[in-house]
């Protein structure tokens, strides 16, 4: 994929690796417009472009899909990324409202944000989707059971996704981050990969010639092909240690 000269949108690309993409796209050359609920952390920053976007609310979905063609209607690019990663403890049953948060976010919102851009860039004929799952979409995390269940469920949207596109000129790409070292994250997991060491290996499998299907960083790899490789139930269970984190375990 060629990331110098596009008119970029990233839904949820005002912190985290979401911002750091924006920055790896703007300086290649590329206009870019980051969204999210919190633009004033974004505004200022040289160069970069913002739009105020709820993903949870369809209205706000639209409302900046309207601002941002009406300014950019050559926009060939849309990264959406936009989640929440919340902590559960499936025995109390009031986990729920964080379940529904998180679907409403990752997978809902995900699903809305494409929904809206879809049209255009059918009808330009041309341009690019990236979605953002993640290594625990494909090997669990269990403390956070339904960020894993949202980003296995953007994994398969997207291969749906990617089949029902083809012909159109538009291209379908998949994200796979496994732990980043920023939102927090360095916190709960200290191995988690430094912004800067992924941004770089993304950055590098991005630009190849095809695009691939899929982003797998190095670090995903173990996560993406657990099962492949025989080692999903070792890996599941280590990682289901942290659940002794949890009150009264």
């Amino acid at each position: 994929m060629d990331i110098s000269a596009r008119t970029v949108l990233i839904v949820g690309g005002t912190t985290g690796i979401g911002r750091g993409l924006a920055q790896r796209f703007l300086d290649a050359g590329s206009t870019v417009t980051v969204g999210g609920r919190n633009t004033e952390q974004v505004e200022g920053a040289d160069g970069l472009e913002t739009v105020r976007v709820d993903v949870t609310d369809p209205a706000s979905i639209l409302a900046a899909r309207d601002e941002v063609l009406a300014k950019h209607p050559d926009l060939d690019l849309v990264v959406t990324m936009s989640g929440v990663m919340l902590t559960e403890d499936l025995r109390d049953p009031g986990h729920i409202t964080q379940a529904e948060t998180t679907i409403a976010v990752n997978l809902l919102g995900t699903i809305r944000v494409i929904d809206a851009f879809t049209p255009h860039l059918i009808g330009r004929g041309a341009g690019d989707i990236i979605t953002v799952s993640s290594g625990i979409g494909f090997l669990p995390f269990p403390l956070m059971a339904t960020y894993g269940a949202s980003k296995a469920a953007v994994h398969s949207y997207t291969e749906s996704l990617r089949a029902h596109l083809a012909g159109t000129g538009v291209g379908v790409t998949e994200l796979i981050p496994p732990a980043v070292a920023n939102a927090g994250q360095e916190k709960l997991n200290p191995n988690a990969l430094p912004t800067g060491d992924f941004l770089d290996e993304v950055i590098g499998l991005l630009t190849r010639t095809p695009t691939p299907k899929e982003i797998v960083v190095e670090r995903a790899a173990s996560l993406r092909w657990a099962e492949r490789d025989g080692t999903y139930a070792e890996l599941l269970a280590a990682r289901s240690q942290s659940l002794s984190n949890l009150p009264g375990r």
